[in-house]
């Protein structure tokens, strides 16, 4: 038998606690940080990060994101654990902005999409983009 306290899942109370599976996998919780094309920063917490990115993208969240255009994936981190996802969700929202654009640049320092080519068929060298029947 596996031994959670042993291995660190633990929850805020200091109770071991059993990691979620979703699908046959571990369930993870990610927190994000999406920006606008003038700069505008929004922090966020989701289980399905996949999902939430397009839906930033498409415009099908209101509030905040829609309308500030907060569409591309700058940061993102991910969790075993959803207290330890939203206190860390929290802690960034408290950061200033100078705060957060240091953690971003040290792993995204040209601000790219992280989420650009997410979906995308991967294709390898010498692989036609045209399928032949």
């Amino acid at each position: 038998m596996h031994n959670h306290a042993e291995s660190g899942h633990l929850n805020e109370t200091g109770c071991a606690t059993i990691p979620a599976m979703r699908d046959g996998r571990f369930y993870k919780f990610w927190v994000y940080i999406v920006c606008s094309p003038t700069g505008t920063l929004y922090t966020g917490l989701t289980g399905y990060i996949n999902v939430r990115i397009k839906q930033h993208k498409t415009g099908a969240l209101e509030g905040f994101t829609k309308r500030y255009g907060c569409k591309r994936l700058v940061y993102y981190e991910s969790y075993d654990s959803f207290y330890k996802a939203e206190r860390r969700e929290k802690q960034i929202k408290g950061w200033r902005r100078a705060k957060k654009i240091v953690l971003i640049e040290k792993v995204n320092p040209r601000w790219q999409d992280l989420a650009e080519h997410w979906g995308w068929k991967m294709l390898f060298r010498g692989q036609s983009l045209v399928e032949i029947p």
